[in-house]
């Protein structure tokens, strides 16, 4: 879980700054548009609308866009787009297990994409249920270290909430719970005076993979090219790799 766990860390502070903002913005926007469309427009009594406006806050969504795409979820403007959740499970090098989170609004073009960004690096597409086995439903939430927070610190906010480890990654602590008990620890977090980097759901590996840094890179490249398609929105998958390898990244 480690491995996952820096990885996709290292993945949510190049996001902010790298070349790809835009296609992460349009990413969050659809998130908050799904929310709003399920459970309605108001973040106070839609707690999975209220994590996606954070969410977006945190990587600089300007808030005329969070607004906008409340409104279109919520049925209030024109534009909204009928999406659809859908999971696709595959393999990478290695054996990797890996889950594709996709919203979309054209399954056929959403499948093709997958398939050819797997056949294309190495990997292969698998039956449903193939893989999702492997991996458990969890919350996560990231803390920085830089103001000067210590493991303490956060285990002493987060313990009656819910959470169920603290991990030291480094330059940051990661806090993991059930999904359902997110609100809670980021609450508890907030309550503490303790701020947050990111608070997500996740799908955690069971077991990870070790990987040779070869193996690793060519894993990368495979996750780099799933994301680049429009209609994938969360790439998972149960390997670990060199810290070296995750720089390079």
């Amino acid at each position: 879980m480690s491995g996952h766990s820096k990885w996709a860390t290292t993945k949510h502070k190049k996001a902010v700054v790298d070349a790809r903002r835009g296609k992460l913005f349009a990413k969050l926007i659809k998130n908050i548009e799904v929310a709003a469309r399920t459970g309605g427009g108001d973040p106070a009594g839609n707690p999975t609308l209220a994590d996606a406006i954070a969410k977006a806050k945190g990587n600089s969504v300007p808030n005329d866009n969070i607004d906008r795409a409340v409104r279109r979820g919520a049925g209030l403007d024109a534009g909204g787009a009928d999406w659809e959740a859908i999971t696709y499970e595959g393999y990478g090098p290695g054996g990797v297990a890996v889950l594709v989170e996709c919203l979309t609004d054209n399954r056929n073009r959403a499948a093709s994409e997958v398939r050819t960004a797997l056949t294309r690096n190495g990997g292969s597409l698998a039956d449903p249920g193939s893989v999702a086995y492997l991996f458990n439903r969890k919350g996560v939430v990231i803390v920085s270290k830089a103001a000067g927070v210590s493991e303490d610190d956060v285990l002493g906010a987060v313990l009656d909430a819910g959470a169920e480890e603290v991990n030291d990654l480094g330059e940051d602590l990661e806090v993991i719970c059930e999904a359902s008990d997110l609100p809670a620890v980021r609450d508890a977090l907030a309550a503490a005076g303790i701020g947050i980097d990111s608070a997500d759901s996740a799908w955690l590996p069971s077991v990870s993979v070790p990987l040779d840094d070869d193996t690793g890179r060519k894993v990368l490249r495979l996750v780099d090219a799933l994301e680049d398609s429009d209609d994938v929105q969360n790439v998972w998958a149960n390997f670990d790799v060199s810290d070296e390898v995750l720089a390079d990244a």
